[in-house]
C-alpha cells in the first residue's frame, strides 16, 4: 500500500535562468506540476508514493518519467500518449520571487488521462491527493472523479488544493462550479487566500473557512499566506502560525512544499484531525512552512524539496 497517490498534472516548468549574450532571456527546463511536486517532497522524506496521471511521447515526457524514477516515485498510474503533448508552463517571475504562467496545453497529456487507465489497486494508499487543474478538461475530469470515488471506498483522507489557474479555465463560473462539485468528497483543503475570495466571497481566513467548514463539512482547512504563513481551521480550533524568513530566489513549488509537509504530519501522527491538539496542529504547520520556505531559496519545484536535515536546521532546536 502506498502512503500517498496523488493525480494530476506532471509538466515542465520552464523557469527564468537569466539572459543571453544577446540579452534574451533565458529559461531552465524543470520538472513540475502540483501534485506530483507534492509527492517529491514527500519521497525526499522517504514515504511510499505513486503517481496517476500522463505525459507525451515526447522527450519532454522521458524527460518527467526518469524524474519520477528518480527521486521514486511510484509510476504504475503514468501513462504515456502519443497523440497529444506533454504539458508545458512558462514561469514569470517578479522581483520578489512570486509568478504567474503561460500554459501550452490544447491539450496537454494530463488532459487526456482516461477512468478506465485507473485500477482500483492504484487508489489503495492512505491519502489521495489531487487539484482542480485535472478537472477543467474531458476525459480527465472524469478520471478524477472516479479516482475519488474509489479513494473514498476504499477509506483514504482525502486531500485537495485547488491550485486555480484562471486561464486554464473556459469561465470563472465554470471554475468555480467545477472546484466547489468535488468538496463534500475532501477532508484536508489548502486554499490560498485568492482562492478563498473566488469560492466564498472574502479573504477574512475566519469568516471564510467558517463558510467552507460549515456547508463542506471538512476535517480542515490551511489557508497559505506565503512568508506570512498559515491561517488553519481544524474542526473549531483556528489560529495562525506565522512563516520562516529566507531570502526568496522563486516561489514556485512552496504551497506544494508545505502541503508535502502537512501529509507528512498526518501519516506521523494519524490521520483522524478529531484527536489533535492546537500543538498538534500549530507544530505540524511550523514544519509544512519550513518546507515551503526552503522551496522558494532555489529555482524549480522539485529539484528544490528540501531533506530532513534542511527542515531541521531551519526550524532550530
Amino acid at each position: 500500500m502506498y502512503d500517498v497517490v496523488a493525480l494530476g498534472e506532471l509538466l515542465i516548468d520552464f523557469t527564468p535562468s537569466g539572459s543571453s549574450p544577446n540579452g534574451n532571456r533565458l529559461f531552465e527546463q524543470n520538472p513540475g506540476g502540483a501534485p506530483a511536486n507534492v509527492l517529491a517532497c514527500l519521497a525526499n522524506l522517504g514515504k511510499k508514493t505513486g503517481f496517476i496521471g500522463k505525459v507525451g511521447d515526447d522527450e519532454f515526457g522521458n524527460y518527467l518519467m526518469r524524474v519520477l524514477r528518480n527521486h521514486h516515485i511510484g509510476m504504475e498510474g503514468l501513462f504515456v500518449d502519443d497523440k497529444v503533448n506533454t504539458t508545458l508552463a512558462f514561469v514569470h517571475l517578479k522581483e520578489n520571487g512570486d509568478r504567474s504562467f503561460s500554459f501550452y496545453r490544447n491539450p496537454g497529456a494530463d488532459t487526456c488521462l482516461r477512468p478506465e487507465e485507473i485500477t482500483e489497486e492504484l487508489l489503495q494508499t492512505k491519502i489521495f491527493h489531487f487539484g482542480s487543474l485535472s478537472l477543467t478538461d474531458e476525459p480527465a475530469r472524469s478520471a478524477t472523479l472516479y479516482a475519488l470515488r474509489l479513494a473514498e471506498e476504499n477509506k483514504a483522507f482525502i486531500s485537495y488544493d485547488p491550485n486555480w489557474r484562471p486561464p486554464l479555465w473556459p469561465s470563472l463560473p465554470e471554475a468555480k462550479k467545477q472546484i466547489l462539485q468535488v468538496m463534500r468528497m475532501v477532508d484536508l483543503l489548502k486554499i490560498s487566500g485568492e482562492e478563498m475570495m473566488f469560492l466564498v466571497g472574502t479573504d477574512d481566513c475566519l469568516e471564510g473557512t467558517s463558510q467552507l467548514y460549515d456547508q463542506f463539512g471538512l476535517q480542515a482547512i490551511l489557508v497559505s499566506l506565503g512568508a506570512n504563513g498559515c491561517f488553519y481551521r481544524v474542526g473549531e480550533i483556528t489560529g495562525h502560525v506565522p512563516g520562516y524568513a529566507v531570502k526568496t530566489i522563486d516561489t514556485t513549488g512552496a504551497g506544494d512544499g508545505f502541503l508535502g509537509g502537512v501529509l507528512f504530519q498526518l501519516l506521523e501522527r494519524g490521520t483522524d484531525l478529531s484527536q489533535w491538539t492546537r500543538s498538534d496542529v500549530e507544530d505540524s504547520i511550523r514544519f509544512a512552512n519550513a518546507i515551503g520556505a526552503l522551496v522558494t531559496t532555489k529555482r524549480g519545484a522539485i529539484p528544490a524539496m528540501p531533506s530532513m536535515g534542511q527542515i531541521s536546521r531551519l526550524m532550530g532546536p
